[in-house]
């Protein structure tokens, strides 16, 4: 078990230091947490590709977003505040304190997706220091063990699987409504939209753990496409479709989440718990429309970019906060650069939790500054960088480097933020020093964080574990140099790619059932053809036609036949405790491609 220290006691003594000797880090006129009565809860809501400028209260002209905009004029506003501009990057970081490039975790797929086993983060935190934790939606930081909700610090967790409702990890034919999602990792049947169940289930949990501090984790996968919601919600912005928004749908989901959002806001005040509960609301990256050169719909609250980009609006996000117990409301700004990395500290610092004795984030706690705006916090070098791939993102090819209003971007685009919010003047020529500086600054954080990044190997799926008796992988997720299969309409109309090897680690000497399908198993069919039910009828099914299965693991390779009516293929293997790159493929004449669905299960543990 880590030892923990208290965060809060830390946090006098660096003060008290800091008022007798100059150092790196000014802070003026701080103001401590105090003991309140009582710890506070937190809720923290993250939506899914919304960006700065899809919120009325940031001056979107069309869209409506009552109850986010109350929050936001009783809230304290984080103006500069960044993030990735991917969810899983995003998550890592927020969950982490830890920048992805050093955490491991930078990319959607190809096993950039997965946290380390050891790698202490939030809710482990909370519930450390005697919190109720529970998440609702989107997790994208790993579907199997060690890596779930549940493994990682979540008393209860309520999700799908992978990075959206209806990608080809989660269960097949989710499409938004009526779905099956993960209670505790067990597949469980709900009634209802997605966002309605997130919010439902959320305020269940609160209900339940009223009389205790609680950490509630709530993520929607809305409004990440497909877009799905209900007709009475994108109707009212049929009219302005191709005009003036991208999608009536999108801002539909918006207006969804907004009702949802206040619907929790009047539950916290139902039960009392307004006035000591945390809530924040962020994004957790740019707008999927976000105004760019090649999509002029939308609004962008004047920056250029979307998700994806390293241009502003990719990764800078709307960011609230309100705790009225400790005056942590009022409709203020604070402008300084903040980020993901810093949320783990400052809610430690705010809650009078105690960290690992061992963690080493990137941030810093800004909990004296939200308590004080007086305060003030010396300038500082926030870094983006993440890429989707399965290797280390590029340093400065792929950086972002920002430090007051200067933002660097591939090392050779020079911007003034605040001069020029849409970045169409690159004055890097006329301020090479500025250029230099930050370069040095990037360098130097990448040499530190190659040095002390324990996670830079893959993270393996533990396989054995009595945690997660079958374990389920898929293409979505294998890697190799192709781009990804992540959606279940292209495994339906039979899309094919090379990327076929999974990292696993074999706990236990014994046998190993090895299963590769077509189809996941709870929609059975044939592997060269197509189920006998079409779920929801969402897709189009096409067969494909391999006529072997080979399995690549610990140096040895085993093929079998496929016969026209198998709906698998399985290997019993003995095999001894140890990690390897795990390869499954199906074979097609001379073609060969990654197996869609492989499952894995410990058979018969040896004694000796």
């Amino acid at each position: 078990m880590k030892k923990y220290v208290s965060i809060s006691r830390i946090s006098t003594l660096i003060f008290s230091i800091l008022l007798s000797i100059s150092c790196k880090e000014k802070i003026q006129e701080a103001k401590h947490v105090s003991e309140y009565a009582e710890q506070p809860n937190v809720i923290l809501v993250m939506t899914d590709d919304q960006g700065i400028g899809d919120l009325g209260c940031h001056g979107n002209p069309w869209i409506e977003t009552p109850n986010i905009d109350q929050f936001y004029r009783t809230s304290v506003r984080l103006t500069d505040f960044h993030v990735s501009p991917l969810c899983t990057p995003t998550r890592s970081a927020l969950m982490t304190g830890v920048y992805p490039i050093k955490n491991g975790v930078w990319a959607t797929f190809k096993g950039r997706d997965m946290l380390h086993a050891s790698l202490p983060i939030m809710p482990e935190v909370f519930r450390q220091n005697g919190y109720a934790t529970g998440m609702f939606g989107k997790w994208h930081l790993g579907n199997n063990f060690p890596s779930r909700p549940t493994d990682k610090g979540f008393d209860i967790a309520i999700h799908h699987s992978s990075g959206g409702v209806g990608e080809l990890s989660d269960f097949w034919s989710n499409n938004y409504f009526d779905d099956t999602y993960l209670v505790n990792n067990r597949e469980t049947k709900f009634a209802g939209y997605c966002t309605d169940v997130w919010f439902n289930e959320a305020i269940s949990f609160m209900k339940q753990k009223k009389d205790k501090p609680f950490f509630i984790y709530l993520s929607t996968n809305a409004p990440h496409h497909p877009l799905y919601v209900d007709k009475k919600y994108s109707e009212p912005y049929n009219d302005l479709v191709n005009k003036k928004i991208p999608s009536a749908e999108f801002y539909g989901m918006i207006a969804n989440i907004d009702e949802n959002f206040g619907k929790l806001v009047n539950a916290m005040k139902q039960m009392e718990l307004e006035k000591n509960t945390i809530l924040i609301f962020l994004t957790d990256n740019g707008s999927q429309f976000g105004v760019s050169e090649d999509y002029q719909l939308g609004w962008n609250k004047g920056f250029r970019g979307r998700k994806s980009d390293k241009l502003e609006a990719g990764h800078r996000v709307p960011f609230f906060i309100r705790w009225p117990e400790a005056g942590i409301e009022g409709g203020k700004d604070i402008d300084n650069l903040t980020s993901h990395i810093d949320l783990l500290p400052t809610l430690a610092g705010l809650c009078n939790l105690t960290l690992p004795t061992d963690f080493d984030g990137d941030g810093i706690d800004l909990s004296n500054k939200l308590l004080n705006p007086k305060v003030r916090i010396e300038e500082r070098t926030v870094f983006v960088h993440h890429r989707q791939d399965y290797r280390q993102p590029e340093p400065i090819i792929g950086s972002g480097i920002m430090k007051a209003d200067w933002r660097l971007l591939h090392g050779t685009e020079l911007y003034d933020i605040k001069l020029d919010p849409e970045q169409k003047n690159n004055i890097a020529m006329e301020h090479p020093d500025v250029v230099e500086e930050l370069l040095e600054e990037n360098r130097v954080f990448i040499a530190n964080a190659v040095q002390k990044m324990p996670y830079k190997e893959l993270a393996y799926k533990e396989i054995g574990s009595e945690f997660q008796p079958k374990t389920k992988l898929t293409v979505q997720h294998a890697i190799g140099e192709d781009g990804p299969i992540w959606q279940q309409e292209e495994i339906a109309a039979g899309l094919k790619n090379k990327n076929t090897s999974h990292p696993i680690s074999i706990l236990k000497k014994g046998i190993y059932k090895f299963i590769c399908r077509r189809w996941p198993e709870e929609c059975p069919g044939s592997i060269q053809g197509i189920p006998a039910v079409n779920p929801k009828g969402l897709f189009n099914y096409q067969p494909i036609y391999p006529d072997k299965v080979k399995l690549s693991l610990f140096g040895k390779t085993f093929v079998r036949e496929i016969a026209p009516d198998d709906d698998k293929v399985v290997f019993e293997i003995q095999l001894d405790p140890g990690r390897t790159m795990m390869e499954t493929i199906f074979i097609e004449g001379e073609e060969e491609y990654g197996v869609y669905y492989t499952y894995i299960e410990l058979v018969k543990e040896s004694v000796n």
